[in-house]
């Protein structure tokens, strides 16, 4: 049965919730926003995700602002911070179940992004 476009819809305000602050209050989605954790072949590091909150949150806020910067990108640099998250996808895999190691690579990556964010020319 395919999935409603409502629940990417609720993921996508609980993320931005999330991103403002304002996210404490709310319920969490069913699942992280870069997998579905009702899968059955979850992988390590996505069990220890959907099973953390602090995680679920940090995999919402990690993919809600790589989403962001990536539409606000060209071409050409939306290419490399695309290349980026699939070394960093490794890293995380590379974490398994260890709660430190994925608070830390998620960590690293969100700095990363903050950075590429900063760099984007905004309308004065």
């Amino acid at each position: 049965m395919p999935k409603s476009p409502f629940a990417r819809l609720s993921r996508t305000t609980a993320a931005l919730a999330v991103l403002s602050g304002l996210g404490a209050g709310l319920p969490l989605p069913a699942q992280a926003a870069s997998f579905d954790c009702d899968k059955p072949d979850l992988a390590a590091d996505e069990t220890a995700i959907c099973a953390n909150r602090d995680l679920n949150d940090m995999d919402v806020k990690m993919v809600t602002t790589f989403d962001l910067i990536t539409g606000l990108l060209p071409m050409g640099n939306r290419g490399v911070v695309q290349d980026e998250q699939v070394a960093w996808l490794s890293k995380r895999q590379a974490c398994n179940a260890d709660l430190a190691c994925l608070r830390a690579t998620y960590t690293e990556r969100l700095a990363q992004l903050k950075t590429v964010s900063d760099m984007i020319e905004r309308p004065k």
